[in-house]
């Protein structure tokens, strides 16, 4: 017999496990997919951006209305514990220019492998392709490759992840379990769909630098892409969610520029001369800037200076919701205790993504990830002690 189960091997189950086994406890990892942390893998494509070097109260910030209690779990373990966590498994990591925190190694797998060393050196169990099918009174269901198998742990962490990358193994489908539990889910950090006009075709894959964008109360100026299907990147992504929820978009393409300047060199153009070529040397627009003006700005208005500063961006909608990064959505926080324990299912505890919060991207999304996996190992130990 097992004292504690997790349930889900990516970020937050791992790091419940690593509690758990730090305190005593027998741990069993179980995961659906054929190998563990595949998410937190592919996030490492790309350079695994572990968490954002900056005062704690920034860092809160960027969780928005999150509700208290996970604003309290960032912070007892926040970027420095992070960092510190990654260098205890042999991790050297330097700080970008916007603070974002990487490995040297820029990739995940050399951190998860020693990882997974360590909770093997801790005595923590791993079983792949074994899928959670609910529970059989208290006992969890799986179906394994030696057919069904039942647990019935002391504790349980759930660590499940969103509804996203289903591919990876985040495909949401545990919420039919928790049916009273669950916010619908919605997709987070995602692009948006753009029926282009046909003269934008050859921008497609092209980066769009030096603007701001703007949607509700949120601002952006990370650069964005241009794409086939329509806009995404991480300055789209920062203000995807106010999109989502219904705030207009708008592109600031001269985002140094007041309007009384922008008026004045606006007013300096030729007889002659184009429009496009006025735009190109007295306000520097490239050629994406001008070609975005030209989508989403014509008939140009006899006074397009406040065009230039607020384009309004024409969309069709979020891209589908397993293209997102992250999604929100999923265990509401109304639904369990401070622990992260499930109100109605004593000793099971959630984390992770299948939590209902959401963050952008730069390193918040794995960092609330490892410490609500903390707290809900913390809880579970707790938990487990008592019993």
């Amino acid at each position: 017999m097992t004292d504690a189960l997790v349930i889900g091997a990516g970020p937050a189950g791992l790091m419940a496990a690593e509690v758990m086994a730090s305190h005593g406890l027998s741990v069993t990892v179980a995961d659906a997919m054929p190998s563990v942390g595949r998410k937190f893998l592919m996030a490492g494509k790309s350079g695994l951006n572990l968490t954002k070097s900056e005062p704690i109260e920034a860092v809160l910030a960027a969780y928005g209305d999150a509700p208290d209690v996970l604003k309290q779990t960032v912070a007892d373990f926040g970027p420095d514990a992070v960092m510190g966590w990654a260098e205890g498994l042999g991790q050297p990591l330097f700080t970008g220019s916007t603070g974002r925190v990487f490995p040297k190694a820029m990739k995940a797998s050399p951190l998860l492998r020693a990882w997974l060393a360590r909770l093997d050196r801790q005595g923590v169990t791993l079983k792949t392709r074994w899928r959670w099918q609910g529970w059989d009174s208290d006992q969890f269901i799986f179906d394994t490759p030696d057919g069904r198998h039942l647990i019935d742990p002391k504790v349980t962490v759930l660590a499940l992840g969103g509804a996203s990358w289903a591919g990876l193994g985040s495909d949401g489908a545990w919420a039919r379990f928790l049916p009273d539990a669950v916010a619908p889910f919605a997709p987070a950090n995602m692009g948006f769909v753009v029926s282009w006009s046909p003269h934008m075709t050859r921008f497609w894959g092209q980066p769009v630098k030096s603007t701001m964008l703007r949607a509700g109360a949120l601002t952006s100026r990370g650069e964005f892409i241009i794409s086939s299907k329509g806009i995404e990147g991480g300055g789209i992504y920062a203000v995807s969610a106010a999109v989502r929820d219904g705030a207009p978009l708008t592109l600031d393409l001269a985002p140094d520029w007041t309007l009384d300047r922008l008026r004045a060199a606006l007013s300096r153009r030729r007889k002659k001369e184009t429009l496009t070529n006025h735009l190109r040397k007295a306000l520097r627009l490239d050629p994406v800037h001008i070609a975005l003006l030209s989508e989403f700005g014509r008939p140009f208005p006899d006074d397009l200076a406040p065009l230039i500063k607020a384009l309004p961006i024409r969309h069709d909608g979020p891209r589908p919701m397993d293209e997102a990064i992250s999604t929100a959505g999923g265990v509401r926080f109304d639904a369990l205790t401070d622990d992260l324990m499930l109100r109605d299912r004593p000793g099971v505890f959630c984390a992770g993504e299948m939590l209902d919060w959401e963050a952008p991207t730069g390193g918040y999304l794995i960092t609330g990830c490892l410490a609500t996996g903390r707290r809900a190992a913390a809880g579970a130990v707790r938990y487990a002690t008592k019993r």
